[in-house]
């Protein structure tokens, strides 16, 4: 194998190895995404990626005072300086969801100009953190008692908690809780990034092959709803693959055996049925 440019298998062990040690990479989780996303990309984009991040790092001011000094330090460098934005139309991009091409594009959906902004400010020593808000992922800085929030996806625009408010009103139509402004965890952050690819692809049948890798990905991480064996064998028998696609459900049926008998026995029955489309 080229180390230059190494398979998806070897993408996908070293998904599983970061996502399983002790102290997850954001970052390298991203990028790994992006890797099985492009396979041109090879070692060498994702070291161009890193120090990317790096660069830009070393470019914010030295000793920044605060919480509060660092969230327009970062929308003075990356939103206006280097133009790192969202648009509406960057919901309809696959490229918006992976990072070495939001590093390139300086375009990307929220979570993922927020993991920009979070991996800059961690470089720099700042005190940041991902906020997952329904709908709408921003970045915070400082403890919760001097909480500043801020949206990398309007170039870093300071986020009152009214804002905030708005922000979770206009995506559920239920009011703030204050459990959503705490720290987003790493893990979390990367099965949302899969989920969101998985929807992009979900609305565009000729992709599932992208859906199916985002799947897979989503199941090599530690702690993941076990409904996502369910949604993997549906897509497989979508795809033709009849025999994994009920090898699938019955693995998902195998989980819900002692906790739900009956929806058990109703997957296994289309685990039959996927088997007979075969004669």
């Amino acid at each position: 194998m080229d180390p230059e440019n190494p398979g998806a298998e070897d993408w996908r062990r070293q998904f599983t190895e970061e996502a399983r040690s002790e102290r997850p990479d954001l970052a390298t989780l991203c990028l790994l995404i992006g890797a099985v996303a492009d396979p041109e990309l090879g070692q060498r984009g994702l070291d161009d990626a890193q120090m990317e991040l790096d660069r830009l790092a070393g470019l914010l001011p030295y000793g920044v005072p605060g919480a509060r000094a660092w969230a327009p330090a970062l929308a003075e460098l990356l939103g206006r300086g280097c133009g790192f934005r969202g648009s509406p139309a960057e919901y309809q991009r696959l490229e918006s969801s992976l990072l070495p091409e939001v590093l390139r594009r300086r375009r990307g959906l929220p979570i993922l100009l927020s993991v920009v902004w979070m991996e800059v400010a961690r470089r720099a020593g700042a005190p940041v953190y991902g906020v997952a808000l329904p709908g709408h992922f921003v970045v915070g800085f400082g403890s919760p008692e001097e909480r500043v929030l801020a949206d990398p996806f309007d170039g870093g625009r300071p986020l009152t908690g009214a804002d905030a408010e708005l922000l979770v009103a206009g995506a559920t139509g239920a009011p703030l809780d204050p459990s959503m402004l705490t720290p987003a965890d790493p893990l979390a952050i990367v099965l949302r990034i899969l989920n969101n690819i998985r929807a992009w692809a979900a609305a565009r049948p000729e992709q599932s092959a992208v859906a199916l890798w985002a799947l897979d990905l989503s199941l090599l991480l530690p702690t993941h709803p076990a409904r996502l064996r369910y949604d993997r064998a549906q897509l497989l028998v979508q795809r033709g693959d009849f025999l994994a696609g009920a090898a699938e459900l019955d693995l998902y049926a195998d989980v819900l055996e002692a906790v739900e008998p009956r929806t058990a026995e109703t997957v296994r029955g289309r685990a039959r049925a996927a088997r007979a489309m075969l004669n």
